[in-house]
């Protein structure tokens, strides 16, 4: 595993909208996110980490070995690259990264629990 994944620093942390990852701010600024940077393109975009990722999460997870980790099954996340991931991330992607995750045939899926029934 990659220390590029892992929190620097417990502040300004942020979760991506999309997967959960949590890295600090000026990391996904800098690196992306290991998972969707390839669709959303935040590396080096400042704009795109404040609309793509949200500050508001509950939970910390550290995923280790993603194929053996029932975790990471239940949270939708065994497919992705090693990290600190948030349970729930408040906050939804924008329509028009939405329409283009679609366009590009990958469903979204909030990852925002406090608004289920």
């Amino acid at each position: 595993m990659s220390l590029d994944a892992v929190p620097k620093d417990m502040r300004n942390l942020r979760a991506c909208l999309l997967c959960s990852l949590v890295k600090t701010f000026d990391q996904f600024e800098y690196e992306g996110c290991d998972n969707c940077d390839d669709h959303l393109h935040m590396k080096n975009n400042r704009d795109a980490v404040y609309v793509c990722t949200s500050s508001n999460f509950d939970g910390l997870i550290s995923m280790m070995g993603p194929e053996d980790s029932w975790v990471a099954k239940w949270q939708r996340i065994s497919r992705f690259s090693k990290g600190c991931y948030a349970i729930s991330v408040t906050g939804r992607l924008p329509p028009n990264v939405v329409k283009d995750l679609k366009r590009k045939g990958i469903s979204y899926r909030p990852r925002d629990t406090s608004t289920r029934a």
